[in-house]
Formats: structure tokens, C-alpha cells, sequence
């Protein structure tokens, strides 16, 4: 039975006991996805059904390369046409939530917990954790991390290594270790694209 008063403030951002918040959603999300991660994945979809099962919401033409690893799971939110290559990792004390169109390279992280800074209170096992938010239309690179409490907005590009530790706004091109905006995405960039795609098609 899940604890009121511990599930509240961990939603809110407050410390909170992680070991008395008492949903049952951990065991259920080990168990799909070690099911998931042990399957013929390529030509058997039902491990990642049951897996999708336990998420807060997943479109049915979602992609996972295994290996994946969700703590809770019942607190992700997927958009439609959400693709994420192997070993993506999301430890989701508090919600995170996909727009449509969003593309993980391997090795992505996504963090809501942190722990105290002070060692005398951290070493009584007590966190916080806070919402991560990625819109629509989002590319991540690999080796990307974000930590609790970041919103990245919608058509953004996170270079390949980055560490999100801020807000990164629509309409951009961010990266480093903290990521940064190196530049805005512009009509240019949609009409560079829009020429080589079309040659493709054309010769395709």
C-alpha cells in the first residue's frame, strides 16, 4: 500500500524515505524488464507489451533497444513515435514525461533522484526527488545525462556526452558538460534538410 505522506513529498521535491513509500511498481518494472532484456527482441514483441504495460503511458509503435533499465516505470510518460537505442536508463522517483518524436541515442540517463549535499543528513538514506520534461520533436545524443528537475523544450538538439543540469529552450542546439545552447535552429537548417531529403527521394 503506497504511503501518502512519503509518495506526496516525493512528488512535491521534498526529502522523503524511498524505502517507505510503499508502491509495488519496482517489483513489477524489474520483473518486465528483465524479462524484456533477456528476449530475441527483434523478432519477438511481446516482452516489451508487458513491459509497456507497466509504463504511465507508452504508444504502441514505440521502439527499446535492450538493455533498458526503469526504476518504477509507472511514473514515465511516453509520446507517440518514441524510439530509444540500447541501454537507456531512467530512474523515475518523480515523473518523466516524453513529447511525440523524441529519438535517444545509446546510452542515455535520466536522473529525478539527488540526494542531500550534506553528509550527516544524506547518510540517513532520506532523498528528494524532482520532474524531468522533454518535448516533441527532440533528438538526444549518446552518453547524454539529465538530472532531476530539467525541462528541455521542443525541436532540440543535445549534443552527443552532454550533461543537462538546466532548462534548454525550444528551437535549439545545446551541448557540453553543463550543457549549454550553442545556437538556435533556424529556417536555413529546415531548408539544408529539406534539399538533401529530397534528393534522396528523387534517387531513391
Amino acid at each position: 500500500m503506497v504511503n501518502e505522506f512519503e509518495w506526496n513529498r516525493m512528488i512535491a521535491g521534498k526529502l522523503y524515505s524511498p524505502f517507505k513509500v510503499g508502491s509495488d511498481a519496482w517489483s513489477k518494472v524489474h520483473k518486465a524488464q528483465k524479462d524484456f532484456n533477456d528476449s530475441e527482441f527483434w523478432h519477438d514483441r511481446e516482452p516489451l507489451k508487458r513491459l509497456m504495460k507497466c509504463f504511465g503511458s507508452a504508444p504502441e509503435d514505440m521502439v527499446l533497444t535492450p538493455p533498458v533499465y526503469f526504476d518504477h516505470g509507472d511514473r514515465v510518460f511516453f509520446g507517440k513515435h518514441f524510439y530509444a537505442n540500447t541501454d537507456l536508463t531512467i530512474l523515475d522517483e518523480n515523473y518523466v514525461r516524453f513529447g511525440d518524436n523524441v529519438f535517444l541515442a545509446p546510452h542515455v540517463s535520466i536522473y529525478t533522484a539527488g540526494h542531500p549535499i550534506d553528509a550527516e543528513i544524506r547518510n540517513t538514506e532520506v532523498e528528494y526527488a524532482k520532474p524531468v520534461t522533454i518535448g516533441s520533436n527532440v533528438w538526444i545524443g549518446g552518453n547524454v545525462v539529465i538530472n532531476p528537475g530539467v525541462t528541455i523544450g521542443d525541436d532540440v538538439v543535445i549534443g552527443s556526452g552532454s550533461v543537462v543540469t538546466k532548462d534548454i529552450p525550444s528551437h535549439s542546439v545545446a551541448a557540453g558538460n553543463p550543457c549549454k545552447v550553442i545556437r538556435a535552429i533556424t529556417q536555413e537548417d529546415h531548408e539544408r534538410w529539406k534539399r538533401e531529403y529530397d534528393e534522396y527521394i528523387r534517387r531513391s
